[in-house]
């Protein structure tokens, strides 16, 4: 039986409400250095280091490749053709140049309009415009953009502290499972995935770790990549963005935002226990990770088997 964990961009309030303040160098002392482009992890029950490929900008701190990964069936998932990101808003030239060398046809962007209001639309290689296909946090953007813009610390504190935050993540993680219009949304990125006539896509939301999060988890295993190791993938959202979220929570100390702004570790960060919400859930009522691809998302297995020959070597 599956286990799982993931969380809905919700970093993405007090990244978008940060980011004015920060120093300009901000994004570029987040980043990744040049040349970092892989990274090895080992999961703890496995010997086999896996490989994760990520694309180092200036502008966006979680941008990789899901290729490389290999399935339990003997293969290996297929590089340049999918990547997943966290908001691509803040792209440097630089930044476009290399995204343009990605060869992507299609940007899916899971954010919702009040994301886009206030972080702003990608910024991308000319001719490329995303499609929008909101997933939703059930109100939790705008609730968190309200608390931090008050300044009141009683107010923070009643919103995020006590654990509140983390149930937050939670019930927001079960929703990918349980909203019939969330579940559109990642169906229909997966049929246009499986799609033969469709060139490199790349999804994302605002940080890249939750709805980007549970997209990755969904595809890794739908392509039979072990459980353990989609998990370690979606987890990596923590090595790649703990710099930027920790000058995110200095800005708004500094700025006299927030004075515990530790209350957004838990917004910030991808957990086990958020995953496991989803795939609990999505067991009770699904049964299995396959009973939701089919029943829940609705896949067919022409569609399941069109993503295997696409997508795994």
């Amino acid at each position: 039986m599956s286990r799982a964990r993931i969380r809905l961009a919700t970093a993405a309030a007090a990244a978008a409400l940060v980011v004015a303040a920060l120093p300009a160098a901000a994004h570029a002392a987040a980043a990744p250095a040049a040349g970092a482009s892989a990274r090895h992890w080992t999961h703890p029950l496995h010997q086999q280091a896996e490989t994760i490929r990520q694309i180092p900008l200036q502008g966006a701190v979680n941008v990789r490749d899901i290729g490389g990964y290999r399935t339990y069936t003997g293969g290996q998932v297929r590089q340049g053709l999918v990547y997943r990101s966290d908001a691509l808003s803040k792209l440097t030239a630089a930044d476009i140049t290399t995204v343009s060398g990605l060869g992507l046809t299609k940007v899916v962007d899971f954010r919702i309009p009040m994301e886009l209001q206030y972080d702003g639309a990608d910024k991308l290689p000319q001719g490329l415009t995303p499609t929008s296909r909101p997933v939703s946090d059930l109100g939790l953007y705008g609730t968190l953009v309200g608390a931090i813009s008050s300044g009141d610390p009683v107010k923070q504190e009643q919103m995020l502290g006590g654990g509140r935050a983390e149930a937050y993540m939670r019930d927001i993680y079960r929703t990918f499972v349980t909203s019939p219009e969330n579940r559109a949304q990642f169906a229909a990125t997966l049929r246009e995935i499986a799609d033969g006539q469709q060139g490199p896509l790349l999804y994302h939301c605002t940080s890249g770790k939750d709805r980007t999060g549970w997209m990755s988890y969904v595809l890794l295993r739908s392509l039979a990549v072990p459980e353990a190791t989609a998990e370690s993938d979606y987890l990596a959202s923590n090595t790649f963005r703990g710099a930027y979220d920790a000058q995110v929570r200095a800005g708004l100390k500094q700025s006299g935002r927030m004075q515990n702004p530790d209350l957004l570790i838990p917004l910030q960060e991808v957990r086990q226990d958020y995953l496991d919400a989803a795939t609990t859930r999505m067991e009770a009522d699904y049964g299995s990770f396959y009973g939701y691809l089919t029943d829940g998302l609705g896949l067919d297995l022409r569609t399941l088997a069109k993503l295997q020959t696409k997508l795994v070597r």
